[in-house]
C-alpha cells in the first residue's frame, strides 16, 4: 500500500494544531505511511523526524526523503524507534528540542491490510501482531497464557464484556491444537460472542484490539510517550495526539489536564492534604479547550475509520518538565 491510498484522519485539524513555520521541527511519533509528515512538510518549510517501530514504516520513510530535499539535505528525517523514546531519538538525530509534535495512535492501515502481518480478523494470516517484529507473538499469548491472564487482557483492553467466555473458549481449543492463524482465532471468538444487533461491529474486533495492545504494550507506549513529549518540545511547541478508543483518549485527556492545571483539587482529607503537600510543579501544557476534536460528518463519509477519532491539543509553556515524583 503506498501514502496515495491511506487517508490520515483529522488531517487538516492536526496541521492546524500544529501551525507549522519556516525553519521549525517537527516530530511524527506515528509516521506509518506518512499523511502527517507529508502534510506537514507541504505547509512550511520546515523539517520533520519521522519516528516508526515498524522497519517497514521506516523504509516507506526514507524513500519519501528524496522527495524533500533542498540544499541542506533531505527535510524529512527518518528514525526507527519507539515514540516513547522520541527526546533520545531526537537528541541523537541533533534536535534537542521540536516545535511540535504529532501522534496518530494505534495501528496503521499497511499492518491492518497486509494479511501476513496478523492484527486483522479480516484476512488470514500468521497471528502476530507485533509493530516492531520482535518479542512475544499474539499466537504466543494466546497459546501459554492461562485463562485468567487471556480474560483480564480481553476485558481491561478490549473492554469486552464476554472476556471470560472468550478466554475458556480459547484455553479448550488450544488443549486439541496450537491456535496460528488469525482466521482460528476470529472462529474462535465469533462461535462465543454474539453479534451486535446491526452487525456493524465484527465479534472479534474487541479480543484483537486486546491482543494487539497487550503484545506492543501500546497503553505504556502511550505514557512514555506524552512525558517524552513533554520533555522535548520547546516553550510554545504544540502537541497533537488522535486516538481511536476510549483507553487511549482516557490516557491523553488525563495527562493533559493534569499537566495543564485543570485537575480539581485534592480533597483536604486526603494523605496529601493532611500531611500539608500539595502539587507545586508548575503547568507544562495550557488548553484552549478542554474538548476533544472529532471528524465532520463529510471526513467520516469519505473515511468511516475516522469516526472514532478524537484530537487533543497541547500548547508547552516555560515551565520545566515535571519530575517522576511530581507526575506519580
Amino acid at each position: 500500500m503506498t501514502d496515495s491510498l491511506h487517508i490520515s484522519v483529522l488531517l487538516d485539524e492536526v496541521v492546524a494544531a500544529l501551525a507549522p513555520k519556516a525553519g521549525e521541527c517537527f516530530l511524527d511519533g506515528t509516521f506509518g505511511v506518512g499523511g502527517y509528515t507529508r502534510a506537514i512538510l507541504e505547509s512550511a518549510d520546515c523539517t520533520v523526524l519521522a519516528v516508526d517501530r515498524d522497519p517497514d514504516a521506516i523504509a516507506r520513510a526514507r524513500a519519501m526523503a528524496d522527495q524533500f530535499v533542498d540544499g541542506r539535505g533531505s527535510r524529512l528525517v527518518p528514525l526507527h524507534g519507539r515514540f516513547g523514546e522520541m527526546d533520545r531519538l531526537a537528541r541523537a538525530a541533533g534536535h534537542d528540542t521540536v516545535d511540535g509534535v504529532a501522534l496518530d495512535l494505534g495501528v496503521s492501515s499497511p499492518q491492518i491490510d497486509e494479511a501476513e502481518r496478523g492484527f486483522s480478523f479480516r484476512f488470514d494470516g500468521p497471528l502476530d501482531m507485533r509493530m516492531d517484529r520482535s518479542g512475544p507473538t499474539a499466537a504466543d499469548v494466546v497459546n501459554e497464557a492461562s485463562e485468567k491472564e487471556l480474560a483480564d487482557i480481553i476485558f481491561h483492553l478490549g473492554e469486552e464484556r464476554y472476556a471470560r467466555r472468550v478466554a475458556r473458549a480459547i484455553v479448550s481449543a488450544r488443549t486439541t491444537t496450537a491456535i496460528r492463524r488469525t482466521g482460528e482465532l476470529a472462529e474462535i471468538v465469533r462461535r462465543v460472542v454474539p453479534s451486535a444487533p446491526d452487525r456493524s461491529i465484527d465479534p472479534a474486533t474487541r479480543t484483537f484490539q486486546a491482543l494487539r495492545i497487550h503484545v506492543n504494550r501500546e497503553l505504556e507506549e502511550l505514557d512514555n510517550g506524552l512525558d517524552a513529549a513533554e520533555r522535548l518540545l520547546a516553550p510554545g511547541g504544540r502537541l497533537a495526539v488522535v486516538s481511536f478508543h476510549s483507553l487511549e483518549d482516557r490516557r491523553v485527556k488525563t495527562f493533559l489536564r493534569r499537566r495543564s492545571g485543570r485537575t480539581a483539587n485534592p480533597s483536604r482529607h486526603t494523605p496529601d492534604a493532611i500531611s500539608g503537600r500539595r502539587e507545586t510543579a508548575r503547568p507544562t501544557f495550557s488548553l484552549s479547550s478542554a474538548r476533544a476534536i472529532g471528524p465532520t460528518e463529510e471526513e467520516i463519509a469519505r473515511n468511516p475509520r475516522a469516526r472514532s477519532a478524537r484530537l487533543r491539543v497541547g500548547l508547552r509553556t516555560d515551565a520545566p518538565a515535571w519530575t517522576e515524583r511530581e507526575a506519580a
